[in-house]
């Protein structure tokens, strides 16, 4: 039996990636503070190590099955249904005060079962949405699409079938319908949103009724911070007088502008040197050989050398909550060309940037161009970047949890 006075119990799809590290990162910040935080997800090839505390909700066995009836129904969330029993069990014995819920698309839980355990024991929620998926019949984002279905019922779905979540089959009428059902009436829920922009989003949503706050994602500023290396040196990019414009993504696509840089690399002259990290076998065949193509490093140290050795940032994304490598470059001293989508703006601002109204390359070319970028002040955006200190955000949950503790306790 667990005997604590505070108990947090998180849930995630896993301890991996960016969600990954912001629930580790909350976990390990309100522990410091007297909580008792849980950390729960399935198990993942991708998962890092396992800590003292973390629950297991599923084998990957398990998960994976999950994952291959979803995609073949055209449902989620709703196959988990042993791993959710065996769970709920273990709440029993936790007895959470507030139940902190992040990404649970592919997290191999029986949704229905486990929202239905939060309201018939009024546990408190407090849910961190980082993307769409918690309020639409499938997709995570709908920006390309230019869909808002999602206000009234999702149906013909235009998000690609094979984009994440993949499916073969269009359930997202009947998943909106009991997303709807399942996510409403909890008696004590607060939706975290990374940006303003997502909370404007989840106003105009089914999830409107719940109180919703904004607590932006961080970044390690002892490790995104201005890092001299021989990168340009490496790379034979410090002759000439070559100005490194660099783009950054986790996985690369049209969604992240990778189409952008491939027209950029033809309209810009020979003074421009673009490196692309992040670039796998697959986007390494379709760009032409003058951009600069580096796979994806899991070694933030390096990729701050590289954040600092480049001129300017270019993130050309179409789909984005609030674009932390924006915030990543800003803290190495690199000024930011992003377009206007998402929390971008929020980020960027005239003391570090720009924000190009216009989702077209032709806007980007003319600030390079224009040579306006240079005037910027690379103190300017390292202080705009230390508004963004991970730990800093980390105790703003804390703050959350104790609010809500104290209103339950009636102080």
């Amino acid at each position: 039996m667990y005997h604590y006075s505070k108990v947090i119990v998180q849930i995630n799809l896993g301890n991996f990636g960016s969600t990954g590290t912001i629930m580790r990162g909350i976990a390990d910040c309100a522990s410091r503070e007297g909580f008792k935080v849980f950390c729960c997800y399935p198990d993942n090839p991708h998962n890092k190590s396992i800590q003292d505390g973390d629950y297991i909700i599923c084998t990957d066995r398990q998960r994976k099955i999950c994952s291959r009836l979803s995609r073949y129904s055209g449902l989620n969330g709703l196959f988990g249904v042993f791993p959710t029993i065996r769970f709920i069990k273990w709440l029993r014995e936790v007895k959470p005060q507030i139940i902190h819920l992040h990404n649970l698309h592919g997290c191999g839980l029986s949704l229905p079962i486990l929202f239905r355990y939060i309201k018939r024991k009024k546990i408190r929620v407090v849910w961190t949405l980082h993307d769409c998926w918690a309020f639409t019949g499938r997709c995570p984002y709908f920006q390309i699409t230019k869909c808002d279905k999602w206000k009234t019922g999702c149906h013909d779905c235009s998000y690609p079938k094979t984009s994440y979540p993949e499916t073969k089959v269009d359930g997202t009428r009947l998943m909106w319908k009991l997303k709807k059902k399942w996510f409403n009436g909890i008696a004590d829920l607060t939706i975290v949103t990374p940006s303003s922009w997502l909370a404007n989003l989840v106003q105009d949503s089914f999830l409107s009724s719940y109180s919703i706050c904004v607590i932006n994602n961080g970044i390690d500023l002892s490790v995104f911070k201005p890092t001299p290396s021989n990168f340009r040196e490496h790379y034979d990019l410090g002759g000439g007088g070559k100005i490194v414009i660099l783009g950054v993504a986790y996985s690369w696509s049209d969604y992240k502008g990778l189409d952008c840089f491939i027209e950029l690399s033809r309209q810009l002259g020979p003074k421009f040197q673009i490196v692309l990290v992040g670039i796998d076998n697959e986007n390494r065949s379709l760009m032409p050989d003058c951009i600069l193509g580096i796979s994806h490093t899991s070694n933030q140290k390096e990729l701050a050398q590289i954040y600092t050795a480049a001129d300017v940032f270019v993130n050309p994304t179409r789909e984005e909550v609030l674009g932390m490598v924006n915030v990543e470059s800003l803290a190495c001293g690199t000024p930011v060309i992003t377009f206007n989508t998402g929390g971008c703006p929020e980020i960027v601002n005239s003391s570090c940037g720009f924000v190009t109204s216009e989702n077209t390359v032709d806007n980007i070319k003319y600030i390079l161009d224009s040579r306006s970028w240079i005037k910027i002040d690379r103190r300017a955006c390292i202080k705009r970047a230390e508004e963004y200190c991970m730990n800093d955000k980390y105790k703003e949950y804390v703050k959350l949890y104790e609010k809500i503790s104290r209103s339950r306790s009636g102080i």
